[in-house]
């Protein structure tokens, strides 16, 4: 984790006053999509930067480089998978974001190892209900639920208007 945390006080302003970039003229046409493009006319105010034309991005909207890329947590995002990329981790600089192609089983196994190490994870969210449920559903066997969920043989016989 940054120790100062005066730089990601200072990305969050910077953000906040940041302009969004529009290409030029794009709120005049539909055939000019939004995403930004380097102004380039011979004429443009835009590419001559006045008063007149659209901001462009440059430099010196450029967040500090310590914080650069960081979770607004001030850890490093590490996408996960399995245990073994979790080992070479350091659960002071690193947070976690469990892979979303991972299964309810391998998830579980993931997040205690993880919990128990002490590491953050950033996308547990929904995620931790539905493993409580599954670990629920785990532990209960089927014969702990109520008969009447299931249909018997018998039932099934005698809506059929069988003997």
């Amino acid at each position: 984790m940054v120790k100062d945390k005066r730089l990601i006080e200072l990305r969050k302003l910077k953000n906040k006053k940041r302009p969004s970039f529009r290409r030029v003229e794009s709120w005049r046409y539909k055939r000019v999509k939004d995403s930004w493009r380097k102004a380039r006319g011979i004429d443009s105010q835009t590419r001559k930067k006045t008063k007149a034309g659209v901001k462009s991005p440059t430099v010196g909207y450029r967040n500090p480089k310590k914080v650069r890329g960081l979770h607004p947590s001030g850890f490093e995002e590490i996408r996960v998978s399995t245990i073994q990329e979790i080992k070479n981790l350091n659960k002071n600089h690193h947070a976690i974001k469990i892979s979303g192609k991972l299964g309810a089983k391998k998830r579980i196994a993931l997040i205690d190892y993880c919990q128990k190490r002490g590491f953050r994870i950033l996308n547990l969210g929904i995620s931790q209900k539905e493993i409580e449920s599954l670990e629920t559903m785990a532990e209960s066997p089927i014969s702990d639920m109520e008969s009447e969920d299931f249909l018997d043989i018998d039932d099934l016989e005698g809506s059929l208007g069988g003997e």
